[in-house]
């Protein structure tokens, strides 16, 4: 098919494709409503919470936005383990990980692996047999769930899907591995948003003491050097951060990624950080990119998994690191 989405995907090199056939696979973003322009044949909706405060005044103008988004679509699939989708948007089908059982499309026995993820899809009353996906994560395999409902609806053969999902790999700073360090493991993460945090370290935890993970060596701790990414955002999710981010063994923390926006007063790293040292976090506040780098061999250890999270300019994280190794030693 014909792809157009955000991320970088593996298997072409890129987020854009010209395909052959006569199916475009095009990732629509809520940001800024622009998503209600698409007429689809098909319509996903993986997930839905408040976010993109800049644009969205409250959480119903994005149950409106989508809602409009679904109305033009002839098919609408959503999740049926999401609450706000099961109440306001149920759509035409949904998809559950086992906990909907009015659901079309379930996922039932599912197992999170270190190195993978399983489960045995059902399409009404059939059970179409097992499937298994090389990422571990249960936020994965929910993506997983979305993407194979949309293929059935297609009227791709099971079979064939099951085979396709072997070859799957996350597409770029999606929990993309980058190096290892004197012991320490360096991996991009583009988690902006205190849920989807919340979904790497639940994913990273999986991975610790784990000797059957994707990862090259069996990491100890985890230790998030987040960047948050916009003021508006900081600011309506602050405390939920802080909680989110007070689960890691470690967190190194950068100034806000302003994309553009004002500062906002008393939003800033610094009070994001009182706050996650009040939630009980183990946090260090830091200047720059450059600063933390500079640092890291004074807040990380040998066996440590270093998520560098964030959307705005954190990816540079992992490069910034080994070029300063001569500096720190």
């Amino acid at each position: 098919p014909t792809v157009v989405i955000g991320g970088v995907v593996p298997w072409f090199g890129g987020n854009g494709r010209h395909g052959c056939g006569g199916v475009v696979v095009a990732e629509a973003d809520e940001s800024d409503g622009s998503l209600v322009k698409f007429r689809s044949q098909i319509g996903i909706i993986t997930n839905l919470e408040l976010d993109h405060t800049d644009h969205y005044t409250n959480i119903n103008h994005l149950l409106d936005t989508m809602a409009e988004f679904g109305r033009n679509c002839q098919t609408l699939l959503t999740n049926g383990d999401c609450p706000l989708l099961s109440q306001h948007l149920p759509g035409t089908r949904q998809w559950s990980l086992g906990g909907t059982s009015s659901a079309y499309y379930r996922f039932l026995d599912a197992r999170y692996l270190g190195r993978a993820s399983e489960a045995v899809v059902h399409a009404g009353s059939k059970c179409l047999g097992p499937v298994t996906l090389p990422l571990p994560g249960r936020h994965n395999l929910a993506n997983l769930a979305a993407a194979l409902a949309a293929a059935l609806e297609l009227g791709i053969p099971f079979p064939e899907l099951q085979k396709a999902c072997k070859a799957i790999r996350a597409p770029g700073r999606r929990f993309e591995f980058h190096s290892v360090v004197d012991g320490r493991l360096l991996v991009d993460d583009y988690a902006h948003h205190p849920t989807e945090v919340a979904a790497t370290l639940a994913m990273a935890r999986l991975m610790v003491g784990n000797d059957e993970s994707t990862l090259p060596l069996v990491p100890k701790r985890v230790v998030v050097a987040f960047q948050p990414h916009r003021y508006s955002r900081t600011k309506h999710f602050l405390q939920t951060f802080a909680l989110t981010l007070a689960a890691a063994d470690e967190v190194l923390l950068l100034p806000v990624y302003s994309a553009g926006e004002q500062p906002i007063p008393e939003v800033n790293h610094v009070t994001l950080a009182r706050a996650i040292a009040k939630a009980k976090g183990m946090v260090h506040c830091f200047d720059s990119l450059e600063h933390v780098a500079q640092e890291f061999y004074c807040h990380t250890r040998a066996g440590d998994l270093i998520l560098a999270m964030g959307a705005g300019s954190i990816n540079r994280l992992p490069g910034l690191v080994r070029s300063a190794i001569p500096m720190a030693a």
